[in-house]
Formats: structure tokens, sequence, C-alpha cells
């Protein structure tokens, strides 16, 4: 399976153990000067949103799991909603990938609608 097969394909449980560690040393690297980072969340209730608005608010991507919402439909949209404010308040973007996840994205930051490598 491929790198963004587990990050955005195949609905999988997964733990932090399924994530390889790279070793940096063996890469050449520049300073992240832009701060952003992406983050890897998972939804299971409403307190989860708050970690996600403040690392949206900061100018990070956040990748959600909301797979254990699925059975719980106001939950879930409630949560989708509140998350498309935030998008909205910092000009950034929110998708959601199939039925398991969502995509949000800060300031400057738009998720295309197309997949690579598609006419």
């Amino acid at each position: 399976m491929g790198f963004m097969n587990k990050i955005l394909g195949e609905t999988q449980s997964g733990s932090a153990g399924d994530y390889v560690e790279l070793d940096l040393d063996d890469f050449e690297t520049t300073p992240n000067e832009s701060g952003l980072n992406v983050h890897i969340a998972e939804i299971q209730g409403q307190q989860d949103v708050i970690a996600i608005k403040d690392a949206v608010y900061d100018g990070d991507i956040v990748i959600a799991d909301i797979t254990r919402l699925r059975t719980q439909d106001t939950t879930v949209e409630r949560i989708t909603d509140e998350l498309q404010q935030v998008a909205r308040e910092v000009n950034g973007d929110i998708v959601q990938k199939g039925d398991d996840q969502l995509i949000v994205t800060p300031t400057g930051v738009n998720v295309s609608r197309t997949k690579l490598g598609r006419d």
C-alpha cells in the first residue's frame, strides 16, 4: 500500500505505530521557515475539535479521521459545520475525503478537487 493510501486512502484503524519515522540525516533538508505543519487527528467527539481549531488558527493543516463518527449523523454535521466556520474565518479550505476523513487548511492553502494524474 502506498504512502498516500495510508494517509488518505483506505479506511484503517491505526495508531502512531503505523507511521515510519524517517531519519532526516539521510535527506537534504532546509529549516521549516514557513512554520507550516501537517497534523493527523482522530475525531471521536466534540472535544477533539478544539485542538483541530487551534492548529488551523496557528496556520497548520489537519487531516482528521472521522471514522468513529459515522453512525452519529448529528455529531458529524455539527463538527463539520464548526470546522467549515473555522476554514472560512481563516480564509482556508475544508474538504471531506470519502466518508472517513476531513482535511482542514489555513490561510492561503487550498485543496485541489481533482486527483493528480487524471485528465
